[in-house]
């Protein structure tokens, strides 16, 4: 094992958790990855947290032997709490893409802050986490009662590692319905229902909350100096290295493909559109709109994708073969439509995946434009693997400068820039995208936009 100080940075996204091991210079030097698969037996669909766990230490401990860590730093995906007492969990993470907590929507409508309160718009099943936790008072009152805390899922699995307890804006404020982003505070709500004290005290992402706990030091040979850090949500640890004020936008790719711009104010956003404001790790809100465009993408592309080639898309654009959203079940401008395909299906694999990529570039664009966004807009995340899709969506705004991200993971990045502290302005290494020689990518842009009507 190396004496060289590593950062472990616990990933948990919606479709998959991750655990890399980067060195002090930012070089990956291992990562491994399990699904992150939803239970469907006992009382609701929950999170799996104990195989997250297991997988979890037996990961650190295959790590421990390559590099002496320094610290952990858990980043999750947002809509998700843990209802705790001062040793365990209460209720099990409830799945935020279940419909159950809808049960409650006549009573939650009677006590949700209004939209221009919280910036925060009324989203399907638990993707409000206050009506997942309307539901969970209302459905199991006598387990909620013995919580003694509602933790945010970074934190969540933060305390676990460390023992300590905290409360962290960026999944405050993710909407929540919960986060009142002009004023940086909890909103009516929490004080409405009772849950302030709930909540621990606010710490900032980077805040070192202890040592790992002596336990597991001794069951990973993880350092017993080991630093547990508080935490960030995923979209908000993409942004990081984007503070510095020399991009207009960005654009972060994965089972979400959030639009987050800069220069947006929050009075533009529209409720009904899916747009909203997140909180940063700097406090401060920021102008978004999203779409479950990974989920998309891979329902489009099919079970196999194989990438596609220029010829591919150009036969989608010639052929007028239009895919309609939505193909996800949540989220989005366009919630509650069935997607549907217009004009010719797809003849093979790569015409799918020509199809899926030309969708998210266009669903891209719409949200970019519904936010004005200005300036460059960066490109991070999954869909900066995929060739064509920076291309086609540089073909699309063709007066926007558009970077490429060098690393597919800006998640990752973000996790490894909070345990070192780095400067925000720190550069990140990326490349102009170049737009594709598309024949009739604007005649096709104007007949889908005419068929979104």
């Amino acid at each position: 094992m190396t004496e060289r100080d590593a950062t472990l940075v616990l990933d948990i996204g919606k479709t998959n958790c991750k655990l890399t091991l980067i060195d002090v210079d930012g070089a990956t030097l291992a990562e491994q990855r399990c699904p992150n698969a939803i239970l469907y037996e006992g009382q609701y669909p929950h999170h799996d947290t104990e195989r997250i766990w297991d997988w979890m230490l037996t990961t650190c401990r295959a790590f421990a032997k390559i590099a002496k860590v320094g610290a952990i730093v858990p980043v999750t995906h947002g809509a998700t709490a843990a209802l705790v007492n001062s040793k365990s969990l209460v209720l099990p993470v409830l799945d935020y893409e279940s419909t159950l907590p809808e049960q409650v929507n006549a009573q939650y409508g009677e006590v949700r802050p209004p939209f221009e309160e919280t910036y925060s718009p009324a989203l399907a099943a638990g993707l409000n986490l206050g009506r997942q936790l309307e539901w969970l008072s209302t459905r199991f009152p006598t387990e909620f009662g013995r919580a003694q805390y509602i933790l945010m899922y970074p934190q969540y699995w933060a305390w676990r590692l460390s023992g300590v307890l905290a409360s962290e804006v960026t999944s405050l404020g993710c909407h929540t319905d919960l986060w009142d982003p002009k004023r940086q505070d909890y909103s009516s709500l929490v004080a409405q229902r009772g849950w302030r004290e709930l909540f621990p005290p606010i710490q900032p992402a980077s805040a070192v909350l202890g040592a790992l706990l002596p336990e597991l030091v001794a069951l990973t040979g993880l350092p017993a100096d080991c630093k547990v850090l508080c935490g960030i949500h995923d979209s908000n640890a993409s942004l990081l290295r984007y503070l510095d004020g020399n991009v207009g936008a960005v654009l972060s790719t994965g089972t979400w493909v959030i639009a987050a711009s800069f220069g947006t104010p929050l009075d533009a956003l529209r409720e009904r559109a899916d747009m909203l404001a997140n909180t940063n790790a700097l406090g401060e809100p920021v102008a978004c709109m999203r779409f479950m465009g990974g989920r998309e993408f891979g329902v489009l592309a099919g079970p196999n994708p194989e990438m596609c080639t220029l010829q591919d898309l150009q036969h989608i654009i010639d052929e007028g073969i239009f895919a309609l959203p939505c193909f996800a079940q949540s989220g989005g401008p366009f919630s509650g439509r069935v997607g549907s395909i217009t004009g010719p299906r797809p003849r093979t694999a790569k015409e799918w995946y020509a199809l899926a990529t030309i969708y998210t570039a266009l669903m891209s664009d719409y949200c970019l434009e519904a936010l004005n966004a200005r300036g460059v807009v960066a490109l991070e995340g999954s869909f900066s693997v995929n060739p064509h899709f920076p291309a086609v969506l540089a073909l699309l705004r063709p007066g926007q400068k558009i970077v490429v991200s060098n690393d597919a993971n800006g998640t990752i990045c973000g996790g490894w820039k909070l345990h070192r502290q780095l400067a925000i302005s720190v550069a990140f290494n990326s490349i102009e995208a170049q737009a594709l020689d598309l024949v009739g990518l604007h005649d096709y842009q104007a007949r889908w936009r005419v068929l979104l009507d």
